[in-house]
């Protein structure tokens, strides 16, 4: 009687203690599943700031190329640099989404103004920063878009049964994407009226239009296709 108690015992133990391994175990791969998903979102934010910066350092060497050239786009330039500097402010990835897009729609509006000036278009200088610019506009659109889908399967995660009582004890918390508000994207909008650029992505290039023959060519051209 006393060898089947101890046996019974013995088996007990075993069970037991193989519960709380696979306890362990699963709490462990939690854990380590949620670290491994924060610091894949650390990763690819740190991948995008330097993008960032990339971009942040081309612009004033854009600007000292283009200025020779464009004349009557004092505006346009002025602006673009008003943009990098709030970039370098900016500092939650919201904040450097909405400066970020502005700069976008700044850059757009440069190199779509420079179609104008022949000169200009065939700088060696010009072309290269273009296309440097270019391969990095595409490459935070990617990295944006994997930091992004980072952050929505770590903010679920987190939000998850039986997840969220470990993320609540470690501390964790949503992480910000990568993207302007819905208020914040009308501020980035090129505008080709004339005045000063009241937003963050106005660009006035309406001084272009009034005084460069190849503005009032494109104007001839709608004129006609009016009638």
């Amino acid at each position: 009687m006393a060898f089947e108690f101890l046996s019974l015992a013995v088996c007990v133990g075993f069970v037991l203690l193989a519960l709380f391994v696979l306890a362990l175990f699963y709490i462990v791969s939690i854990f380590n599943g949620l670290i491994s998903l924060r610091n894949n979102i650390d990763k690819a934010w740190a991948n995008i700031d330097v993008l960032l910066k990339q971009r942040t350092d081309l612009i004033p060497n854009l600007v000292e190329t283009v200025k020779g050239y464009m004349k009557y786009e004092k505006a346009t330039l002025e602006n673009i640099t008003r943009l990098r500097t709030s970039m370098m402010n900016a500092s939650t990835p919201a904040e450097k989404a909405k400066a970020s897009d502005a700069i976008s729609a700044g850059l757009k509006s440069i190199f779509a103004v420079a179609e104008g000036y022949p000169d200009l278009k065939a700088s060696a200088n010009f072309l290269e920063l273009q296309k440097q610019l270019a391969a990095i506009e595409n490459q935070i659109a990617d990295r944006r878009e994997f930091y992004n889908d980072s952050v929505v399967l770590y903010n679920t995660r987190i939000k998850s049964m039986p997840d969220m009582i470990f993320a609540s004890i470690l501390g964790m918390k949503d992480k910000e994407y990568f993207k302007a508000s819905e208020d914040e994207k009308k501020a980035v909008k090129v505008k080709m009226d004339s005045g000063k650029a009241a937003t963050d992505g106005g660009i006035n290039v309406s001084e272009a239009a009034k005084k460069k023959p190849w503005a009032k060519k494109i104007t001839k051209k709608r004129r006609s296709k009016s009638k």
